[in-house]
């Protein structure tokens, strides 16, 4: 093929791709959608069948979905002793490979979703604020199906293709509607996992700032900055508290700055140019796991699971210190993790289909 030849064939190839590529992104974004809980839940969410895939779960859960095989991506945020977390369907998961089938683990039987198992949760703070609940803590991950060692990573509704991690997961809570019956969706929040540590933040989406409490392109930088707090191994306590600072937006000599998360080519994310401010609190109630989670006491983990006392010996062994995601929950260091921006979805495919046009072309 000639030189002017090839090169239109490129152009006008690259312009085809990037037109399909439109077909990436859903027609409606997750976040823009709206169901009512319980009546207005949808089986999935996410109906498209994309580069993703299909939603790999269902939004419709009740007792006939309730074990701990359970596939619900419906999860909810109540309080200290009524909350979920995004882990994985299956044993000794990576969670950067497998966020967008993350499925929900409740501390509250009745909802048609997996169990956190007894025992997993080594510490745990509730926090109610003017703009936002958020539950944080420590956790057996092993136990929730996350490889032992895995830093982890970030859940949120929107991911690079506006689709969610997990494709269409959906988040509840009671928090504001003064009914412990009546439950709000929740259009923005984020929940990192990893490093046996969590922290999930759910805005009231009734407020201004609820896209900017549960910024979602932090991905990389954990809990520590996303939602800085003050939760402690061995205590379990529910507190009110203040608004934290906007996640990534911090004051330095008299002026605010926002921080802007490096790309992924550049390597790991080892210092940090400020120490996020942990919000007072007040009017702490502390309790016992067992006051709190009596009702885990049935809930055992997936067959296959390694808790951290059978993992810790092996992990060496494995090489599972870190992930493909690599967002430290509690800690910037080491982190590499996937990215939530909608541009890299399109460049990705753009680059992998170029790929194989390059090799269509050289082997003809």
């Amino acid at each position: 093929m000639a030189p002017v030849a090839l090169s239109a064939f490129i152009a006008a190839s690259a312009a085809s791709l990037v037109a399909a590529q439109v077909g990436t992104f859903p027609a409606t974004p997750l976040a823009s959608k709206r169901f009512a809980y319980p009546s207005g839940l949808p089986y999935k969410a996410d109906t498209e069948n994309l580069v993703r895939g299909i939603q790999t779960g269902y939004n419709i859960c009740n007792s006939t979905t309730e074990s701990q095989d359970s596939l619900c991506q419906t999860g909810f945020v109540n309080s200290v002793d009524d909350f979920c977390l995004w882990g994985a369907p299956k044993p000794n998961s990576i969670v950067g490979d497998t966020e967008g089938e993350a499925v929900a683990w409740c501390t509250k039987p009745g909802r048609g979703t997996r169990l956190i198992p007894e025992g997993a949760l080594k510490g745990v703070q509730f926090m109610r604020t003017p703009d936002y609940v958020q539950v944080v803590g420590y956790i057996d991950q092993a136990m929730i199906n996350i490889q032992h060692g895995d830093y982890g990573g970030e859940m949120d509704p929107h991911g690079a293709d506006l689709r969610g991690n997990p494709l269409g997961g959906l988040v509840y809570s009671n928090s504001w509607s003064g009914s412990n019956t009546s439950f709000t969706q929740v259009i923005e929040w984020h929940n990192f996992m990893g490093s046996d540590q969590f922290c999930f933040k759910a805005c009231d989406p009734s407020k201004t700032n609820a896209a900017h409490f549960c910024e979602h392109t932090l991905d990389r930088i954990g809990c520590a900055f996303n939602a800085p707090h003050a939760a402690q191994t061995g205590v379990f306590e529910s507190c009110e508290g203040d608004n934290q600072d906007f996640p990534g937006v911090y004051t330095t000599n008299g002026a605010v700055v926002t921080y802007k998360q490096p790309p992924e080519e550049l390597g790991a994310i080892t210092t940090m140019p400020y120490t996020a401010r942990i919000p007072a609190s007040s009017n702490c109630v502390k309790y016992t796991s067992s006051e709190l989670f009596v009702a885990l006491a049935s809930a055992t983990p997936n067959a296959g699971a390694v808790t951290t006392s059978a993992s810790s010996a092996s992990s060496s062994a494995t090489g599972s210190s870190a992930s493909r995601s690599g967002t430290s929950s509690g800690t910037a260091a080491g982190a590499a993790s996937t990215s939530n921006d909608a541009g890299v979805v399109v460049m990705s495919g753009f680059v992998s289909v170029l790929g194989v046009l390059f090799s269509a072309i050289f082997l003809s």
